[in-house]
């Protein structure tokens, strides 16, 4: 048996350090093609690159749904008008309303009646409560242009002193915690994501030091008969690439089914309570082209870092024999 190998070892040896001999490919490789760990390596893999994506797609839906919300928020802003003794409220809503649609970069300014005004009480007091005797600011909306925005400082000052109970606010502390909060959320994806792939290294270092160990006399007596280490270490390398290929490409089609089938569900439920709350969150769920793709270069990339990793654990190997 050891001769076997010895022969082996050397018609491999001598087919890597003479480049200019013509030696046919063994039927063998120096790594099994098939094993029972290989076939475990796929599914880590696999299960590896999905969570990943997952993470990786969180991050992109958050931070575009993110920049969706400021653009609303920052495209708005809102005058509440306190109901005030010795004032008439009409008149007051009025006054404010013309100076706020001859501000140059106010696309319009839309007053709330007395009973809209209260329904945005409704999310925090609860329905069928008596409000009309409760002094109930009432609201008007404030379309800004994007492009032409208005001098907000300037609009303020001006409606305090023809309506002194007006109060302008244009949603930056909002504007500022959805920013805060999805910065956030997109660190935890991130640091999830760097937390799988430590972990996939470290099942990768694993198997190929597994893979070592069964094919030690091999490596042993390639290593011994001056085989360069870049050969042996190169067959490991092509093996787990191709592992790392088949997992990744595993993992990463699920990811795309997953998101593929999350837009589709978001749609059909898009009229429930629950849906909004989601949507609210992560918008419609779609990636697009932009997204997908992102999912196809991780995968390779774990592919690609599977090969490399198996590379660097048996270069270390090597130099402990010397």
């Amino acid at each position: 048996m050891a001769l076997l190998i010895r022969k082996r070892v050397l018609t491999r040896a001598t087919a890597s350090t003479n480049a200019e001999d013509d030696v046919p490919n063994l039927p063998t490789p120096l790594v099994p093609a098939d094993s029972v760990a290989g076939r475990s390596l796929v599914i880590v893999i696999a299960i590896m690159t999905f969570l990943a994506a997952l993470a990786a797609g969180a991050a992109l839906l958050v931070a575009d749904a993110s920049a969706e919300w400021r653009r609303e928020a920052g495209s708005e802003a809102s005058v509440q008008v306190r109901p005030t003794p010795g004032r008439d409220i009409e008149a007051d809503l009025k006054s404010a309303a013309e100076i706020l649609q001859k501000t140059p970069g106010v696309r319009e300014a839309q007053v709330y009646t007395k009973a809209e005004s209260e329904a945005l009480l409704t999310p925090w007091l609860g329905k069928g409560l008596d409000l009309t005797e409760l002094p109930t600011p009432r609201m008007i909306v404030v379309k800004l242009d994007p492009k032409s925005r208005p001098d907000l400082e300037s609009l303020r000052t001006e409606l305090s002193f023809a309506v002194p109970s007006a109060v302008l606010d244009d949603h930056h502390i909002f504007v500022e915690r959805l920013g805060e909060m999805s910065r956030a959320a997109v660190a935890v994806a991130v640091m999830i994501f760097i937390l799988i792939l430590v972990t996939m290294g470290i099942a990768v270092a694993s198997a190929t030091r597994a893979a070592v160990a069964t094919n030690r006399e091999i490596v042993e007596v390639l290593h011994i008969v001056g085989a360069a280490d870049n050969f042996i270490a190169q067959e490991f390398q092509r093996r787990f690439l191709a592992l790392g290929l088949k997992g990744a490409l595993i993992g990463g089609g699920a990811a795309i089914a997953f998101f593929a089938l999350a837009q589709m569900a978001a749609r059909n439920w898009r009229a429930t309570a629950s849906a909004d709350q989601m949507q609210a969150m992560f918008g419609d769920f779609a990636l697009g082209a932009g997204g997908f793709a992102v999912i196809l270069i991780l995968a390779g990339a774990i592919a690609v870092l599977t090969g490399y990793l198996s590379q660097v654990t048996v270069f270390r190997h090597l130099r402990r024999l010397g």
